[in-house]
Formats: C-alpha cells, structure tokens, sequence
C-alpha cells in the first residue's frame, strides 16, 4: 500500500514539474525570448514542495538575477568582457547583494547572471542580453510560483513521509 502511494507521489509531482517547465518554455518562446531555455530552467530550479518555500528562492533568485543584469549591463557596455571586470563585478555583487535581504542567495544567481551577460559572446548590444536574461528568468519564477499556488503538492509527499 505505502508503495503505491510513493509512486502516486512520484507520478503527479513529475506531472507537475512537466506542467510548470513546459508552461514556462511556450511562454518565453510566445514572447520570442532569444534563449527561451533558460525560463524551464528556472521553473525547475525553483519549483518546491510548498508556496512558502517557492516564495522564498523566488525572491533570491529575482532579486539575484536583476542586480547581475543591471551589473552585467553596465560593465559590458563601458568595459568589455575581460577577466579583471569579470571579477570586480562579481565583488561589486557580493557587496549589492549583502545590501538586500536576499544577502548570499541573491549573490550566487547574480554572479551567475553577470557570468551569463558578460562572458557569452553574442552580438546583441549588452542591455538587450541582460534584459533577455531577466525576462526568461523572470517567466520562470512567475510559472513556478503559479504551479505552487495552484496545484499545490501533498504535505506528505513534500517532506518525504508515506
């Protein structure tokens, strides 16, 4: 008995994290996004068990992915992609983000999005690349937190008891 119900278990979160990741991913390409991969990337990173617990890395995540996009932007637009700039800007991001409640979390998806902006080759002017960026993120977040509210998933599933 308790096996079947791990499986149920197994088989709607599985449906769930499908339903959010494909959601995001028609969304993004819907707004033409350039890599629109990034939107169920996000969803799958902060798809979580409960709202409380979405909620949370949602708003590092966000508040992480807007300050290593404004960053991004500024230091590939005046100085290029070189390893010197690369490194002031993930420290001028460790101190911004120890600035905003989201403290470290926040620093960890910013350094990543600075990363993403600033040492990708693309011909896109940097702005456009760091709002990009945001944009898909964001359409992540905004589809796991839909998930999250409406389909929420079984108390007992989420901690793992049967």
């Amino acid at each position: 008995m308790a096996s079947n119900k791990v499986a149920w278990q197994v088989f709607v979160h599985s449906l769930r994290t499908t339903v959010a990741a494909v959601a995001s991913i028609l969304a993004a390409r819907l707004l033409r996004l350039p890599e629109a991969y990034w939107a169920p990337i996000t969803t799958l990173v902060i798809t979580q068990s409960s709202l409380g617990a979405a909620l949370t890395v949602s708003w590092q995540r966000f508040v992480g992915t807007l300050l290593g996009a404004v960053v991004g932007a500024i230091v590939a637009s005046y100085f290029g992609p070189h390893v010197a700039v690369f490194g002031l800007g993930i420290f001028i991001l460790g101190l911004l983000s120890a600035l905003t409640p989201a403290g470290r979390s926040a620093f960890r998806f910013a350094g990543i999005t600075l990363a993403i902006v600033l040492l990708v080759p693309r011909a896109a002017p940097a702005w456009q690349i760091a709002f990009h960026r945001f944009a898909e993120v964001t359409i992540g977040i905004v589809a796991a937190l839909i998930l999250a509210a409406v389909w929420p998933e079984d108390a007992a599933a989420s901690t793992g008891k049967t």
